[in-house]
C-alpha cells in the first residue's frame, strides 16, 4: 500500500478547497493511472491509495477524503464491506463512496447502493465522465453509469427494504416535489433536475431533502425504491 497524502497536499497549491480523493484498488497500474488522472485536474487531489479494503477504511479516517474510489473486488476486506464500514461510521459522513468496477452486473449495483454507496461506474468509463461523476458524488449527489438506473430499477422494487410507507406522507408531497421525484426516479441528478425545470441547483436539492424527510427515505437510492415500490411512478419496462 502507498499513499500520497502529505505529497499532494501543497502550501503553494494553486487550487482552491480541491475534492479530495482517495483510490482504492488491488493493481497498481490502475492506481497509478487514476493518480494522474485526477491529480492532473485543476480543483482536486489524490490524498491517498489503498491496495484492499481494510487500507481503504484506515486511509478514510486518516485522510478525510471527500470521495473514496473504490474497487469491488479486492483481497481480504472487499469494496463493498469497506464501503459499508466507511457509509455506517458517523464520524465519516462527509465521506461519500463511489465504486468503480470492471463488472456492471445489477447484483454488484444493488449491493454496493445497499453497503451505502453514493454511486456506481464502470471503469472504461471515459475520463471526462469519471471526474464530473467525482464532483458529483462530492457534492452530495448519487450516481449511476449510464444505462444501469433501467435495469437497476426492477432489482430496487425486489430487493431495497423500502421504508415503512404512510399514505398521509404523499399527501404532504407539493406538486413540485412530486414532479421532481419522477424526475429522481428516472436517474436524474439534481444538475439534471435543475436544467430541466429551469430552477437552481440548490432549489433542486431542497426539493429532494424535503421529499427524503416526508416519505422517510435515508438516502437518495431508498426514495427511488419507494417511489417505484407504492407505484408513485410507474417503472419502466427493464428490457431482456
Amino acid at each position: 500500500m502507498t499513499h500520497g497524502g502529505d505529497r499532494n497536499l501543497r502550501v503553494d497549491d494553486p487550487r482552491t478547497d480541491p475534492v479530495r480523493v482517495l483510490i482504492a484498488d488491488d493493481e497498481a497500474l490502475v492506481r497509478g493511472g487514476f493518480r494522474v488522472l485526477i491529480d492532473t485536474e485543476p480543483g482536486m487531489v489524490v490524498v491517498g491509495e489503498a491496495g484492499d479494503g481494510a487500507a481503504a477504511v484506515e486511509l478514510t479516517r486518516r485522510t478525510r477524503p471527500q470521495v473514496v474510489l473504490m474497487d469491488i473486488r479486492m483481497p481480504g476486506v472487499d469494496g463493498l464491506r469497506a464501503t459499508r464500514e466507511i457509509a455506517s461510521d458517523p464520524d465519516l459522513a462527509d465521506v461519500h463512496v463511489l465504486i468503480l468496477t470492471t463488472f456492471d452486473h445489477d447484483e454488484y449495483v444493488v449491493d454496493a447502493l445497499g453497503a451505502g454507496a453514493a454511486g456506481f461506474l464502470i471503469k472504461n468509463t471515459e475520463p471526462a465522465q469519471l471526474l464530473r461523476g467525482i464532483r458529483l458524488v462530492a457534492g452530495g449527489e448519487a450516481l449511476l453509469s449510464p444505462g444501469l438506473t433501467r435495469r437497476l430499477i426492477a432489482r430496487l422494487t425486489a430487493r431495497t427494504a423500502a421504508p415503512r410507507f404512510d399514505a398521509d406522507a404523499l399527501a404532504q408531497l407539493t406538486a413540485r416535489e412530486r414532479q421532481i421525484l419522477a424526475l429522481v426516479a428516472h436517474g436524474l441528478s439534481n444538475t439534471e433536475i435543475a436544467a430541466e425545470l429551469t430552477i437552481s441547483h440548490a432549489t433542486a436539492k431542497t426539493h429532494v431533502s424535503r421529499a427524503m424527510t416526508k416519505l422517510g427515505a435515508r438516502d437518495r437510492a431508498q426514495l427511488v425504491a419507494l417511489a417505484y415500490r407504492h407505484r408513485l411512478v410507474e417503472p419502466p419496462d427493464p428490457g431482456p
